[in-house]
């Protein structure tokens, strides 16, 4: 039976790090926000979703859905220009479709990442795509997970796997009953990983390495 990996996208296959601090910066410029921190504080929130995002960088609650609306806006003219895949990612996922089925489970919209993995000529290897529209409740929970999972017709009795660079997917996948790997390549930090899984690798193409060589 063929194993199964779960991509994240964001810092696992893809650099949007110029779009997503641009777009933040953009909204709290356009919205007259006097945002005190800078942008690395804006990178260390990427992988929660945006109204998260907003509120944990000082946004009232209230108002994070303007802001949401504001970023969405202007990523949505800039999101492909200013996106790069990681090193090795087309290879990782190109080894992968060789041995597992593959899926991406991500907190950003679909309405996004599918124009990204057609971009980038690698959304036929994927068989689901769950982004944030698709669950009420976003990763660290595992209900992306299982939505995944349900929808590839699988339990977590099977040889499943997620990739990912944040504790969040970490979390989600050992709530979920499933394996992981995590990656350096992305926002997550060494040591937050560590707490979580014991497989951590620079880049997906390392994890989808390990992957392979794992035994059935």
């Amino acid at each position: 039976m063929k194993k199964v990996i779960l991509f994240d996208l964001d810092g696992t296959l893809i650099d949007s790090t110029d779009a997503i601090v641009g777009c933040f910066n953009h909204s709290f410029k356009e919205l007259k926000f006097n945002f005190v921190g800078d942008d690395e504080d804006i990178k260390n929130e990427i992988g929660y979703p945006l109204d998260i995002m907003y509120a944990n960088l000082g946004v009232d609650i209230s108002k994070v859905w303007d802001f949401v609306a504001c970023y969405k806006k202007e990523y949505r003219k800039v999101s492909i220009a200013k996106t790069t895949l990681l090193p090795k990612a087309v290879e990782s996922v190109k080894l992968a479709s060789s041995f597992a089925r593959l899926g991406i489970v991500t907190t950003k919209t679909t309405e996004y990442t599918i124009p990204l993995l057609e971009h980038f000529d690698i959304m036929k290897y994927f068989e689901v795509i769950i982004g944030r529209q698709e669950v009420q409740n976003p990763k660290p929970h595992p209900e992306p997970i299982l939505k995944a999972l349900e929808s590839m017709n699988l339990n977590s009795s099977h040889d499943i796997f997620m990739v990912g660079d944040t504790k969040l997917d970490i979390i989600a996948s050992n709530d979920a009953g499933i394996s992981s790997v995590a990656v350096l390549c992305g926002y997550g930090k060494k040591e937050d990983l560590q707490k979580y899984t014991s497989n951590i690798t620079d880049d997906s193409f390392e994890a989808v390495t390990m992957i392979k060589n794992f035994s059935q």
